[in-house]
């Protein structure tokens, strides 16, 4: 169906090169110097993304899935050892713990910020105590912090390592410390759509820790130190020339476009304020960056319906929890029940969001969803 006012997804490289030529000036430098991985974009910025984030170390890997697997294995993952993670997440958090070789643990998310449960937590490592847990991933999900202060707690009292995967959280905060700062290591993803996006696949892994950050730079790349001796084994993981000068540029915007981030989400907040939806919570203290808008409605799947019919795109950011896919349902283990993971994925829905929304698009969006409210919620 065609519509002159259809709401138009984002292009990041037109959106770019139209608004910002610094980018093509940065790909001609690339294409000039002749060196197109691990150079000196690369290391520049590795340095500048450290920077922006208050770390020390900035590893970059070839994409947000291998910089958790390169966490993990610089944290000395391997077979035997379990992860506890959460069901309600992308494919990847899980696939990088098999990756490594280990066992996937899946707790419940809480219902408000779709976080890691810290309660859930601490319940999943008291009820195994047959299991090798080594670690656990706290996924940042929509560009909303999981609860970094309590996980941390609970981490070091069982002595676990932390990797925040924040693949969706550049920028987001907690009390002004922003996440990838709060674990041990941290994964971050440059897949296009994400608020700090490349123009192709990309990642970074981030720590405070010299030993960490050794180990995982020394695996990105065979376990050389050396060119063609390996020290270590390793694996082949790196980040392009071409990506990173890329980044370079749009890190310098990256705080401009998660401020208009939010501030298309404070205007559907205003619209969208009723009783038939539950709006995207932000906890007190916390600094959310919507990568995604997401809300949740008993009637999910006709509103989706209805908005496409008027040429809005949305999508279900995930509509089946992990162990309940064909892949995974088998293979991974699960503490106590997802009662919460799986009502919330019978219900979200991610609205359009991206920084160059304009007002009038997210006045038709609200307005298109208060007309199909009204018309499906009249008293019978």
């Amino acid at each position: 169906m065609s519509d002159s006012s259809a709401i138009p997804a984002a292009n990041p490289l037109a959106d770019y090169l139209a608004r910002r030529p610094e980018i093509d000036q940065a790909i001609q430098r690339v294409l000039s110097g002749g060196r197109y991985i691990l150079g000196p974009e690369v290391i520049a910025f590795e340095q500048e993304f450290a920077s922006f984030l208050g770390a020390r170390f900035a590893i970059g890997v070839g994409s947000g899935t291998e910089a958790l697997h390169v966490a993990l294995r610089a944290c000395g993952i391997g077979p035997g050892d379990a992860v506890i993670t959460v069901s309600h997440t992308a494919v990847a958090t899980v696939a990088a713990i098999e990756l490594a070789g280990a066992i996937p643990l899946l707790v419940d998310v809480a219902p408000l910020s779709y976080t890691l449960d810290p309660n859930r937590l601490e319940a999943a490592i008291q009820a195994n105590p047959s299991l090798r847990i080594k670690a656990l991933i706290p996924v940042h999900l929509y560009g909303h912090p999981a609860d970094m202060p309590t996980i941390m707690s609970v981490a070091e009292r069982f002595n676990l390592k932390v990797i925040e995967d924040c693949v969706q959280s550049h920028g987001a905060s907690i009390d002004g410390r922003k996440t990838g700062t709060w674990g041990h290591l941290a994964a971050f993803s440059f897949y296009p759509t994400k608020n700090l996006g490349a123009l192709g696949d990309g990642g970074a892994v981030v720590t405070n820790d010299p030993e960490l950050a050794e180990r995982a730079t020394l695996f990105r790349e065979y376990g050389w130190r050396e060119r063609y001796i390996s020290e270590v084994p390793g694996a082949n993981s790196r980040l392009d020339e071409l990506q990173a000068t890329i980044l370079r540029v749009k890190l310098q915007f990256l705080d401009e476009d998660n401020a208009k981030r939010q501030e298309v989400a404070r205007q559907y907040d205003s619209m969208l304020s009723v009783r038939q939806l539950v709006l995207p919570h932000c906890s007190p203290s916390f600094t959310h960056v919507y990568h995604q808008y997401v809300i949740r409605s008993p009637r999910r799947d006709e509103l989706k319906q209805f908005l496409g019919a008027h040429s809005v795109g949305t999508l279900i950011h995930y509509p089946v929890p992990i162990h309940q896919q064909p892949a995974y349902r088998d293979r991974v283990l699960t503490q106590s029940g997802l009662a919460a993971t799986e009502r919330i994925c019978q219900e979200i829905l991610s609205l359009p969001m991206h920084p160059h929304l304009t007002s009038d698009q997210v006045r038709r969006v609200g307005d298109l969803i208060l007309s199909w409210l009204k018309e499906n919620h009249r008293p019978r």
